[in-house]
């Protein structure tokens, strides 16, 4: 019998949409999930499960290598303005491995891909190989063209050609993967608060709504890892702040529930749409 795949859980659903995935290639589901991150569905959904801390590297290659797994998928959020809380290293109490990583390799350069691509050599030395997050999933995965009934006005497609140039020049310089506008004005750009802070913000500086919110891969975007997502929940917060459109990169946007997500924005008037980055 194959291995099993082995899985690094954080927040959301996206871990419980993976591992339903994982089981339906006909493999077993080898889950660590992340100290008060994961869904409390989760468990149920997996074949083995343990608990670790957000940087308890150590154990997590410990419980991978304890149950043969020779890949691993990485999915969920961890919100990275947690770093910055004072207590944090205190609270969540690094092994020695993910020390010496943190205080060594990553002493000067802390940002996310750096971080998650160190990850993935640590696993790599061990024989365990991080793979693309969409494996598994790649019906969830945004589709080309309008994916909602309703089609996005004259003024929300003009909005969203004048926004990619941006946000591909934000990708660039690792900015941010989402950005609002609004008559072709930038309304607001995501930074470390995330997408649902941004959306948040967006309400309060566009208070007569009616804007659009734009969300790509960054160029040369590695899929292990930080891929864009969205889920019934940014279309109920796009509706609640005034946003009326969402564009989404095409074959790279992983879209969480899909169908459901879709049948939200038909019911709420939100107008969804996979666009090509070029």
């Amino acid at each position: 019998m194959a291995e099993p795949i082995g899985l690094i859980a954080g927040e959301g659903r996206l871990p419980v949409v993976t591992a339903r995935g994982i089981h339906a290639s006909g493999r077993e589901v080898a889950c660590v999930g992340l100290r008060d991150q994961f869904d409390a569905d989760l468990p149920g959904e997996c074949d083995r499960f343990k608990t670790a801390g957000i940087i308890q590297l150590g154990r997590w290659i410990r419980l991978l290598r304890r149950w043969g797994c020779k890949e691993v998928v990485m999915v969920g959020r961890v919100k990275k303005v947690r770093m910055y809380d004072p207590f944090y290293m205190f609270r969540q109490m690094p092994d020695w491995r993910a020390a010496k990583l943190w205080f060594g390799k990553l002493r000067h350069d802390r940002r996310t891909d750096m971080m998650l691509g160190a990850i993935a050599d640590e696993l790599g030395g061990e024989g365990i190989s991080l793979i693309d997050s969409t494996k598994y999933i790649p019906e969830q995965l945004a589709d080309v063209g309008v994916m909602t009934k309703r089609e996005p006005s004259a003024s929300q497609r003009a909005d969203i050609e004048f926004a990619l140039p941006i946000i591909k020049r934000m990708g660039d310089l690792d900015i941010g993967q989402s950005i609002a506008v609004k008559d072709r004005e930038v309304i607001s750009v995501e930074a470390i608060e995330g997408t649902d802070r941004m959306i948040e913000r967006t309400g309060e500086l566009c208070r007569r709504g009616g804007w659009t919110m734009v969300k790509v891969a960054k160029p040369g975007q590695d899929m292990r890892f930080d891929v864009p997502t969205v889920g019934e929940a940014t279309v109920e917060n796009l509706k609640k702040f005034g946003g009326t459109c969402l564009a989404l990169e095409a074959g790279k946007a992983i879209m969480i529930n899909k169908a459901g997500m879709i049948e939200a924005a038909e019911r709420l008037g939100v107008v969804v749409v996979g666009v090509e980055v070029g």
